[in-house]
């Protein structure tokens, strides 16, 4: 019989054993206490990274799973445990997890990535890829096939997986693409990032102030937790009114901890950065393809511009056009789970996230994860003139390309204008920046519909110049991104350039809320020092003309007969996007109280200088 020493070092090497080859069960309580009536099962793991860090990871298992069910991987900086469990008191997996499920025939796993929440290791907002910026043995990429490597080896499953992920996860999701594990068998990459500079913290050099403030805010504030900045009032464009430039008056909020606004009070220009992020960057030569769903949301106010590109980067790899896959549901950035019936004022006629899931989400995974033969549409996208789904073998699709003329008068046509000279001027006070939503600017639930709101709030405004065409005789569909093409001039050496592409409805309607409505269906700015070259700003020349070529959003939109064409064109939207000073610095997150200072705009409609939305049509 084995004597007290003898069994105590035994036991001792039992558990010495059992450390190696496990990992440590999380130091926390556990997530949700089990009973008997529950359908699902759930296990708490820390993973081991390749230099041991360990990352917290819930994974639920139907009851029944046999081991033949494939994983279904979500990677997030916004707590796994919270966003995997949507109701604890509920036996049942699909009452449990809420919006995450899918289906019965998968197990979820959710993670937090390295250094948030309950996972160990240093966070850094959108860390590089190894390289340049990213001097370890680690990244995103690496530490989702690290954990892809675990889950294989120590979860019951078919061996196969899918990466899914919205918003931070979608650019999470991207980098696990970028050289994908081999048993990832399908991806979703739902309202995502791709290009910081041109879509996250910036549009086309336009900086989102308040909201990189409040996102670096909220992440980077307690790596464990959320943070809510506490502001002083309730509405903050009277707040972001009087701090003046960004990076002189909320830096001093932010200490050493906020690395992200580090870098983008360090990057106000394109640069090595900036394109080390793009993942719209990372698939000029793939090594493989997984098929892939891109998700966008048709009013996300968020990332609008993030999805088409990333999806775009990888459908010209797709030479069967059998692998990449795009669906456009009419939704914003936070809702797109949520309520699919309606936006805002806008009513769809029926549940349009439903309708998505059930008509494409489920089954694509069920085709790539369970190898089921399924007949899938390349391209699945909502008409938001029409409510009506519309199927495409690509995206955008073939059309014909028109171009839509702003015209003397203040109205707009298919028709180049014939008068030599021709110009609309405006003032720009940057004292008194236009609102890019009705006020108050409260950061609630009405933030997340800016995009819908009727344009009328800005109606007679002296500094947003308007144009419209007459009612249309017949509907027009519009397909796939817009292009403005503006012939502008300013008394400044610098000023933004804000492009409204608007549907009319007529002056009475069916639905009365909507008689007369201004819905802007496509619109952005452009930061004019970037006319020349994105990474070298330079001054602009006075009081002489330049064409400014601005990218706009994709819209899928019928304009009825009846509606009317809209043409906006102004030089603030605030404080969704920091004041231009008009007058030109170095950098405009520095920028000298004295430097802002009203000047005279004018916009060209000329033969010479005709300033001109292009886009598709069919």
């Amino acid at each position: 019989m084995m004597n007290d020493c003898v069994r105590k070092s035994w036991i001792s090497l039992c558990f010495v054993f059992l450390l190696i080859t496990n990992p440590v069960a999380p130091a926390h309580p556990s997530l949700r206490e089990s009973t008997p009536y529950d359908d699902f099962v759930i296990r708490e793991e820390m993973i081991p990274m390749r230099d041991g860090v360990r990352l917290y990871t819930v994974i639920v298992f139907p009851k029944v799973s046999n081991g033949s069910l494939p994983i279904l991987f979500e990677r997030t900086p916004w707590d796994a445990s919270g966003k995997i469990i949507a109701n604890d008191s509920t036996p049942k997996l699909k009452d449990m997890l809420g919006d995450k499920y899918i289906d019965k025939d998968y197990i979820y796993a959710i993670q937090d990535i390295r250094g948030r929440c309950k996972s160990e290791g240093d966070f850094s907002m959108y860390r590089p890829l190894r390289g340049r910026f990213n001097k370890t043995e680690t990244d995103e990429a690496t530490d989702a096939w690290d954990s892809i490597e675990w889950l294989l080896k120590n979860v019951s499953c078919n061996g196969h997986v899918g990466i899914l992920g919205e918003s931070y996860g979608g650019w999470l999701a991207l980098a696990a693409l970028r050289d994908p594990h081999p048993a990832i068998t399908a991806s979703v990459v739902t309202h995502t990032d791709a290009d910081f500079w041109k879509d996250t913290f910036f549009h086309w050099g336009a900086f989102k102030g308040l909201e990189s403030f409040e996102f670096s805010i909220c992440l980077e504030s307690n790596v464990k937790s959320f943070t809510d900045f506490s502001y002083p009032t309730r509405d903050k464009y009277d707040w972001m009114l009087r701090q003046g430039s960004v990076g002189t008056n909320l830096s001093p909020n932010l200490d050493e901890r906020y690395e992200m606004w580090k870098a983008l009070m360090k990057y106000p220009n394109y640069g090595p950065y900036w394109r080390e992020l793009a993942a719209d960057r990372w698939f000029d030569s793939p090594s493989r393809i997984v098929p892939t769903l891109f998700v966008h949301g048709l009013f996300d106010q968020c990332n609008i511009n993030g999805t088409p590109a990333a999806y775009a980067a990888m459908e010209k790899h797709d030479k069967k056009n059998d692998k990449i896959f795009f669906a456009a549901t009419p939704s914003c950035h936070d809702l797109y789970w949520k309520n699919g019936r309606e936006l805002g004022s806008l009513q769809f006629g029926e549940d349009t996230t439903t309708r998505y899931t059930e008509d494409v989400l489920k089954p694509f995974l069920r085709k790539f994860m369970h190898n089921e033969e399924l007949s899938l549409s390349p391209v699945t996208v909502f008409d938001t003139g029409m409510n009506r789904w519309r199927h495409f073998d690509a995206w955008p699709p073939e059309g014909k390309t028109a171009r839509l003329y702003l015209q003397p008068e203040a109205g707009v046509a298919f028709k180049k204008p014939t008068i030599n000279k021709s110009f609309t001027e405006y003032i720009s006070d940057p004292a008194k920046p236009i609102p890019y939503a009705p006020r108050p600017h409260w950061g609630d639930e009405r933030d997340q519909r800016w995009q819908v709101e009727d344009q009328r709030f800005v109606h007679n405004r002296p500094d947003v110049l308007t144009w419209v065409s007459e009612p249309l005789s017949e509907p027009i569909s519009v397909r796939g991104p817009v292009t403005a093409h503006v012939f502008a001039e300013t008394t400044g050496t610098d000023a933004d350039w804000v492009v409204k592409f608007i549907d009319v409805y007529p002056d009475i309607y069916r639905d009365v809320d909507m008689s007369g409505y201004q819905l802007m269906v496509s619109a952005d700015i452009f930061r004019g020092r970037y006319r020349e070259d994105y990474e070298e700003p330079h001054p602009i020349k006075p009081n002489e003309v330049f064409k400014y070529t601005i990218p706009m959003p994709h819209l899928n939109h019928t304009f009825k007969e009846g509606h009317r064409f809209m043409v906006q064109i102004q030089s603030t939207w605030f404080p969704k996007y920091d004041r231009n000073p008009q007058t030109y610095v170095d950098s405009i997150m520095f920028a000298p109280d004295d430097s802002y200072r009203k000047q005279t705009h004018r916009i060209h409609h000329s033969k010479k200088n005709p300033t001109f939305l292009e886009f598709r049509i069919d």
